[in-house]
């Protein structure tokens, strides 16, 4: 009767012990999978920095989303948008996150509803790349935008984003532009002054031989390092006058 009992007993554990196993692969497996899925990163603060939470009404419409739902984006995602992390990115990210924590404090911005307005045409300094990416987030665009639904645009964001080109930023600044909400009219004027981050000055001489090609494996570690150090700088401790937040009325 004992050797019976015994017997299974072990038989018990063995099916327990193999259940564990299979459990234990099918996690890991799974944990591969998405860690395949994802992109990875050189820097780990492209996703430690705050990520910036929009309403869309209409990805609603359209179902991409619930009405209670919001897109997240992070720094990681603007990176990936430009197809690189510089100090017009982080810039970028940055100035539109500001404005938009004085357009809305509390309440989650609602994407479709702010136009936005750069000193200086779209190729003044770096107003291009940055107003790309200011599009990606606010989903404000110029005529290349979506035109909306019927003859009122309904949804439309083509005609949200605009270029002043009679007026130009101070010329220490690297881009100026106000951030306006539609339903309000308030405005918030962002200045990003990018020299207020200074590079190191190693970088200088490292540039040449970056863009000659002439450069050791290790030296363009050494440069790219220093290069996200500064652009880490600018999203998560820049210095006073980086940027300059203020709002503007007619």
């Amino acid at each position: 009767m004992k050797e019976g009992f015994y017997k299974a007993c072990s038989l018990k554990g063995l099916v327990t012990f193999t259940l564990l196993v299979f459990i234990t692969y099918c996690v890991g497996a799974q944990k591969h999978i998405c860690a395949e899925g994802q992109t990875k990163y050189s820097k780990d603060f492209f996703d430690t920095a705050e990520p910036i939470k929009m309403k869309d009404p209409l990805a609603v419409v359209l179902g991409a989303m619930d009405k209670e739902d919001v897109f997240t984006f992070t720094y990681a995602d603007a990176v990936k948008f430009a197809g690189h992390s510089c100090p017009a990115v982080a810039g970028a990210y940055k100035s539109t996150q500001l404005a938009l924590k004085v357009l809305y404090a509390d309440e989650v911005p609602l994407r479709g509803n702010i136009k936005v307005v750069f000193k200086g045409g779209v190729d003044y300094k770096v107003n291009g790349p940055i107003s790309q990416v200011a599009t990606f987030i606010t989903g404000a665009a110029s005529e290349s935008g979506f035109k909306g639904f019927g003859a009122a645009g309904k949804y439309g964001r083509y005609n949200l984003m605009s270029f002043d080109k009679e007026h130009t930023p101070d010329p220490k600044a690297t881009c100026s532009m106000t951030f306006q909400r539609v339903d309000s009219g308030k405005k918030i004027e962002v200045t990003y002054c990018v020299e207020s981050a200074p590079a190191n000055e190693r970088m200088d001489k490292l540039m040449p031989l970056v863009l000659s090609g002439k450069v050791s494996e290790e030296e363009s570690k050494e440069f790219g390092n220093l290069w996200q150090e500064r652009v880490k700088t600018i999203l998560l401790n820049p210095p006073e006058g980086t940027f300059i937040v203020k709002e503007t009325k007619e």
